[in-house]
């Protein structure tokens, strides 16, 4: 039961990542020049989930703006809204699903207790 609730927070933990690194690509979708950071999970050995973190360097779109030097190509993020958006909201279902997992692995650990008392 205790190797359960192990895995439940370390999906916990790394879920809790994936949606940090959303939160800064969307903090960061003005920010001209800004490359997006992608989140995976893999499994990890012999349980538990890993985080694998990566910047993505396809360039954003260049848009001409006026400086003071007169009018000047400038690289925008690459982050997609719509990208980020339906990415967070599966994150947060993820996060509920681990959650649950706890604490359905909690009430089977006091029950256990219950009867053994």
């Amino acid at each position: 039961m205790i190797s359960g609730i192990h895995s439940a927070l370390s999906g916990l933990t790394a879920i809790q990542k994936k949606i940090e690194a959303n939160v800064n690509n969307v903090a960061n979708v003005n920010t001209d020049g800004y490359k997006k950071t992608r989140v995976t999970l893999q499994e990890q050995e012999p349980q538990g989930t890993q985080v694998v973190a990566q910047q993505i360097q396809t360039p954003g779109p260049l848009v001409p703006e006026q400086t003071s030097l007169g009018e000047t190509m400038v690289e925008k993020s690459n982050v997609e809204l719509s990208e980020e958006l339906p990415s967070m909201m599966l994150s947060r279902r993820f996060f509920q699903a681990n959650l649950k997992i706890v604490q359905v692995q909690d009430e089977m650990l006091g029950s256990l207790l219950d009867i053994k008392s």
